[in-house]
């Protein structure tokens, strides 16, 4: 077993791992010139990023909850079960910070900086290849997801105050001395914008990569990007590149169900592989956090679906979403009689706890970006664009709202941009998307305590995104370590 000295963006984290994968030499400013040789090199370094992604503190596990515990789709069941911090905004600096998404996502950032600086030296000695560049295509994608996680986290909305305070902006591997003070928010997201476009003409196009960045994950990236800067043209060209394509396919009716029980199918533009003996999260699994605590699996019903969500799908008894949910701890009970269908089983393969495919259920792929969520990209974005194409908006839209199917079909005189929001809740529920969204949107979010059993002080019953705890403080450790950021602690901290 080897040491792994790896620098973050304020400190030295050393890490030991068996998996070959993370076998690698150590990437400290030292020695970085020469941790990569070769593209047999740079794929074991882009094996290392895509595990450290589904760590339980970024994708696998606590940035989809974030979004939709936040975002009031998903409510606690009751207090002091683990995770309560993410329904309730109880954070400050020194306690429920939540400050692994910092220290994981510059962790990979870190990885992602030493393989793309050594790409450029391998490039600019005469033995750069096709193979590299994609890899650096690859890497300079990921640190435009990682950027714009980070910007969403810790800063305003794109639209609410650009020149506010973002992140440190890094982009080099520093040493354990490096004190970075953050960019604003728009500095961030022109990097996101730059990677993101610099990459394209990197990529093997040729190459699908189950489990890893191809350059449809790019596009998809950057509609998502566009999207949130409204740059509605811009979000629109990107999604229809996908859409016309023709290389990724919507579920029917019949198999949208049966995908959630299966790896790399037809709408996965970027999915991560989670594995028994790597990286299985167990009871503490992503899956785990929002299913009955009568399965084996379960831990202790976490997570329930909002009252608000439940009426939503409810508009629709057939809706074929309704298949991966399943009774809540709250179904049959004094405080709700009726049968409460709150517990969703996207991250067990479905309500038989099946898994996908692997040695145990709960070790179930992290699907990033799925096709379905570009069509309504590219509905929100035919609507609001300075000449609206409603008649586009409608037919995107009605691509998914159809798996309502007795719903009145979306047309180019009814469609609406709440008939779209509404749309992005019911299909991407437990994706990680509904905090976020309705801060874009500026929209109020009320919460149903009337679940957590007891008071919640920590926030008011509807805030909006002018609430300071609607972004993380900078946790303690990180500003103890870096003093240079001490005086750019997010409001309210």
């Amino acid at each position: 077993m080897k040491k792994i000295i790896i620098y973050t963006i304020s400190c030295i984290l050393i890490l030991s791992s068996c998996s070959d994968f993370l076998d690698v030499k150590p990437t400290n400013q030292a020695d970085s010139k020469s941790s990569v040789a070769n593209a047999a090199d740079a794929q074991v370094i882009m094996n290392g990023l895509m595990r450290k992604m589904t760590s339980s503190s970024y994708y696998g596990r606590n940035m989809f909850l974030y979004a939709d515990a936040k975002g009031g789709d998903l409510c606690i069941g009751g207090r002091g079960r683990g995770y309560d911090q993410l329904y309730i905004f109880d954070h400050s600096a020194s306690s429920s910070s939540y400050s692994g998404f910092w220290s994981q996502i510059y962790h990979c950032l870190t990885q992602i900086n030493n393989l793309i600086i050594n790409i450029d030296l391998l490039t600019e000695a005469g033995n750069g290849s096709a193979a590299l560049n994609h890899f650096k295509a690859q890497a300079l994608t990921a640190r435009a997801i990682c950027y714009y996680d980070l910007v969403r986290l810790y800063g305003k909305p794109y639209d609410m105050d650009k020149a506010s305070y973002g992140i440190p902006l890094v982009k080099t591997v520093l040493d354990a001395s490096a004190q970075p003070t953050r960019a604003s928010v728009e500095e961030i997201y022109t990097q996101i914008v730059s990677d993101l476009t610099d990459a394209v003409p990197l990529f093997d196009v040729s190459k699908k990569d189950n489990g890893y960045i191809n350059y449809y994950a790019n596009v998809a990236m950057q509609a998502r990007v566009y999207l949130q800067m409204q740059n509605y043209n811009a979000a629109l060209t990107a999604a229809e590149e996908i859409i016309t394509s023709n290389k990724y396919t919507l579920y029917t009716n019949a198999n949208w169900l049966a995908s959630w029980s299966k790896q790399f199918q037809t709408e996965s533009i970027f999915e991560l592989a989670m594995y028994s003996n790597e990286g299985d999260l167990s009871v503490s699994s992503l899956g785990s956090m929002t299913i009955n605590s009568s399965h084996a699996e379960s831990n202790w019903d976490y997570f329930i679906t909002s009252d608000g969500f439940l009426n939503l799908l409810g508009e629709d008894a057939d809706d074929i979403r309704w298949g991966v949910m399943d009774k809540d701890e709250k179904s049959e009970t004094t405080a709700h009689p009726a049968v409460r269908l709150g517990c969703c089983y996207k991250y067990l393969g479905g309500i038989t706890c099946s898994g996908d495919g692997k040695q145990t259920t709960t070790a179930v792929n992290i699907k990033v970006i799925r096709l379905s969520e570009i069509y309504l990209i590219a509905a929100e974005a035919a609507l609001l664009k300075s000449t609206a194409d409603k008649t586009k908006a409608a037919a995107y839209l009605q691509e998914i709202r159809q798996r309502s199917p007795n719903l009145t079909p979306a047309n180019d005189t009814n469609v609406t941009l709440e008939m779209i929001q509404n749309e992005r809740s019911k299909e991407l529920i437990c994706e990680g998307q509904r905090f976020f969204d309705m801060m874009r949107w500026n929209k109020s979010i009320t919460f149903d305590d009337i679940w957590a059993q007891s008071p919640v002080t920590s926030r008011p019953a509807t805030i909006d995104r002018t609430f300071n705890k609607a972004i993380l403080p900078i946790g303690q450790y990180e500003i103890n370590a870096n003093p240079a950021i001490r005086d750019q602690q997010n409001p309210g901290y």
